[in-house]
């Protein structure tokens, strides 16, 4: 059984920064395009950045030029670097494969921008 548990979280001023992390187990993420979702209060969850097996990423709008997603496949991990957070960026953050066909859902972590 996959398992997906995401860390790093926090509450941060707006213009800063945090890392949020990923760890699967259950299942090599290799072969595999990740993503990162997240889902704000009474919004739907939506994909702002996947990386693929090739390396190619992938950004929402949205976050285009402040999120960097990376991957280190030997340790089962993916990452998002968040910079220039503003306050519509507070959401709960999931990964999962990138695309329709997620495994189940970690319990997310809860990232908050606000002074």
């Amino acid at each position: 059984q996959v398992q997906l548990v995401e860390s790093g979280g926090g509450l941060v001023q707006p213009g800063g920064s945090l890392s949020l992390s990923c760890a699967a187990s259950g299942i090599g993420i290799t072969p595999y395009g990740m993503g990162w979702y997240r889902q704000a209060p009474g919004k739907q969850r939506e994909l702002v950045a996947s990386i693929f097996s090739s390396g190619n990423t992938n950004y929402a709008d949205s976050v285009k030029g402040r999120f960097t997603i990376s991957r280190d496949n030997a340790k089962n991990t993916v990452y998002l670097q968040m910079n220039s957070l503003n306050p519509d960026d507070t959401a709960v953050y999931y990964c999962n494969r990138a695309g329709p066909r997620t495994w189940d859902w970690g319990q997310g972590t809860q990232v908050t921008v606000s002074s």
